[in-house]
């Protein structure tokens, strides 16, 4: 007989947990979200079976639910799942990007009613919306599986088994270990990422402008700046305690590098610059992570007519999905002028090819 799955919150990242799940389970899948229109595209595109707009429906049938939502959804979900008739032993989780707050919500109000483990895929897409959901968005991405610490490990193999369809490296943390650990790889950076784009924009030049000769290396550092501000807005609230505790860190490290400045120890700056390389250097290559990775490819490419359409053609007819493509205005420590993005490197080692093919020269910035 085949489980019931309920996904509540059909984006990204719900719809790609569903088609994972189907990839290795036979399985029922419902759809539940307050927007009719995901509703209706996830069925439409038979990532559901069926479309609920009653939590408390789908709810009861289920043998596995997802909270697949931002994390204040998330928890007015467990809110609404803790005055429910629910199956005995369901397993719920979640996909929030910090975990105290879930984790404690969740044992007062579903302890003794179902199993509760925190999740945290930590993978994403620069596209939104269940229609650019797919089943391998998290393959050899790691995903946090979070468990109340008074019955750890209990559930966890259960919740594994349920996504192993998604093929990410699953890992086991509290809650508190994963907010510090998510602080410090995620949220701070894009805390420093938009701190560096206002900084920028508070030094317009007169007659300069410094944005559009900001194209090279400040724009690939500062991309996650684009991210969703509502979103991060409320993260960076959520995990507040930890970001202070790292800024004030951090002010710390800047107060030593300007006093090198000031004495001009050239000995401590090399030093500060080359410790910086050496571990920067032994990242793993564009293994999935917190920040969403750019696949990019610079093309150098004549100033003629045409010049975009020809290159996009001949990757498009290829059946390869473009990401974002840049022109270059600023070239910095790259020949190229086209900057080309993907979603994965094999999808770029396949374009890099094909544009060799028909003459033109490209390069890697990895």
């Amino acid at each position: 007989m085949k489980k019931t799955v309920l996904i509540a919150g059909l984006g990204l990242i719900g719809g790609s947990i569903a088609q994972a799940i189907r990839s290795a389970h036979q399985v029922h899948i419902i759809g539940f979200d307050k927007n009719l229109g995901a509703c209706d595209e996830a069925l439409k595109l038979g990532i559901v079976d069926e479309a609920s707009d009653s939590l408390e429906k789908s709810a009861m049938k289920a043998d596995l639910i997802v909270l697949a939502a931002p994390v204040k959804g998330i928890l007015a979900l467990i809110h609404e799942l803790s005055h429910l008739e629910l199956k005995e032993n369901v397993l719920i989780t979640d996909v929030g990007s910090t975990k105290r707050k879930i984790m404690e919500l969740a044992k007062k109000k579903l302890k003794g009613k179902a199993v509760f483990i925190g999740g945290h895929p930590m993978a994403g897409s620069h596209k939104s919306g269940v229609g650019a959901s797919r089943p391998y968005l998290f393959e050899n991405a790691y995903y946090f599986i979070v468990e109340d610490t008074d019955r750890k490990k209990a559930g966890s193999p259960q919740l594994m088994e349920w996504l192993k369809g998604t093929k990410a490296k699953f890992i086991c943390f509290s809650a508190n270990e994963h907010d510090r650990a998510v602080g410090i790889i995620s949220h701070f950076p894009h805390v420093i990422a938009s701190a560096l784009v206002n900084h920028l924009k508070d030094f317009s030049e007169q007659g300069m402008n410094l944005r559009a000769y900001a194209a090279g290396g400040f724009r690939d550092i500062t991309r996650i700046a684009s991210s969703d501000p509502t979103m991060w807005r409320d993260i960076v609230s959520d995990n507040r305690d930890v970001i202070l505790d790292l800024l004030d860190r951090w002010q710390q490290d800047m107060s030593e590098i300007r006093q090198m400045l000031i004495n001009n120890d050239t000995t401590a700056i090399n030093a500060f610059f080359l410790d910086a390389k050496h571990y920067r250097d032994g990242f793993p290559v564009k293994q999935k992570g917190a920040i969403i990775s750019d696949y990019d490819l610079y093309v150098d490419v004549p100033d003629e007519p045409y010049t975009i359409s020809k290159v996009s053609g001949l990757i498009g007819e290829a059946g390869i999905n473009l990401t974002n493509l840049n022109i270059i205005e600023g070239r910095e420590n790259i020949q190229g002028i086209m900057r080309l993005s993907f979603e994965s490197e094999q999808h770029r080692e396949k374009a890099m090819t094909i544009l060799k093919k028909n003459n033109y020269t490209t390069y890697l910035n990895d």
